[in-house]
């Protein structure tokens, strides 16, 4: 019995949000607390950003703060080196697969496994997002991009915001590339601030979500797959969702049971 995704009749990806989805963290707080250590922060602007970390953990994000998000990223690396920020991932990136859901991680070996091109797709720094990509093993990274002059970043965006409504922009751009048909896509995310992603793609899946993400997946009939801290999955569907996402009844190899929506 295979617990493999089903086949796309073409060229298709699954795209993957980074932290609460990916991650069972925030990857912002694993980046301030390499950077303060490294002195490329000062210690009021890591504390100022660790509260902010620490508030999307217990409550995520959302469009309404999609300013303040971006700010910060872009704050934090105002008037930092590139080769001494891209010098932090030593420590960052090894971190970080720690974090990695071991769900998610049989989600990635799943889609490999179908022959599905994976990413992530986040608002963290670029120069974090693709080193972290690899190192999983995944296609690539998709990330936020800063703008850099004489090698230190500015402080601007030097394309898309990969927030919000930025990933779709992302991500089809991606799919012109690479000849991708976004309507047999996946995509993973716990935040309502993705819905404009998972709207875009053929297959969303919400992972963990937040309470505004649950009720729409539970109105548009969307899988709700929800990671336990026992490292269980219980997946949440309505009838139509069932069919949706291609896992046999037996569930991952750590096990997953079976609810609906009530």
């Amino acid at each position: 019995m295979t617990d493999l995704p089903i086949y796309s009749t073409g060229p298709s990806a699954a795209f993957f949000d980074l932290d609460r989805t990916l991650i069972s963290g925030s990857s912002a707080f694993v980046l301030g607390i390499a950077a303060w250590r490294g002195k490329l922060v000062p210690t009021h602007q890591f504390l100022r950003d660790a509260a902010g970390a620490v508030a999307f953990k217990f409550a995520g994000a959302s469009d309404e703060t999609s300013e303040g998000v971006r700010d910060r990223i872009l704050g934090a690396v105002k008037g930092v080196r590139l080769d001494d920020l891209v010098a932090l991932n030593a420590d960052i990136v090894p971190k970080l697969m720690a974090m990695v859901r071991p769900e998610a991680a049989r989600l990635l070996e799943q889609h490999r496994h179908a022959g599905r091109a994976t990413y992530i797709v986040s608002a963290s720094p670029v120069e974090l997002v693709e080193p972290l990509a690899k190192a999983l093993g995944m296609t690539a990274g998709i990330g936020t991009r800063s703008a850099i002059v004489d090698g230190v970043y500015t402080g601007e965006l030097a394309g898309p915001f990969c927030y919000g409504p930025g990933k779709v922009e992302a991500i089809s751009e991606l799919a012109r590339w690479e000849g991708l048909d976004l309507g047999q896509c996946w995509a993973y995310s716990d935040s309502a601030s993705d819905l404009p992603m998972l709207e875009a793609v053929g297959h969303p899946v919400a992972v963990n979500p937040d309470s505004k993400l649950e009720r729409f997946a539970g109105q548009r009939g969307w899988p709700v797959v929800v990671f336990s801290k026992r490292t269980k999955a219980v997946i949440r569907r309505t009838t139509q969702a069932v069919g949706a996402v291609g896992l046999t009844a037996g569930g991952f190899a750590g096990g997953i049971r079976w609810a609906r929506h009530r």
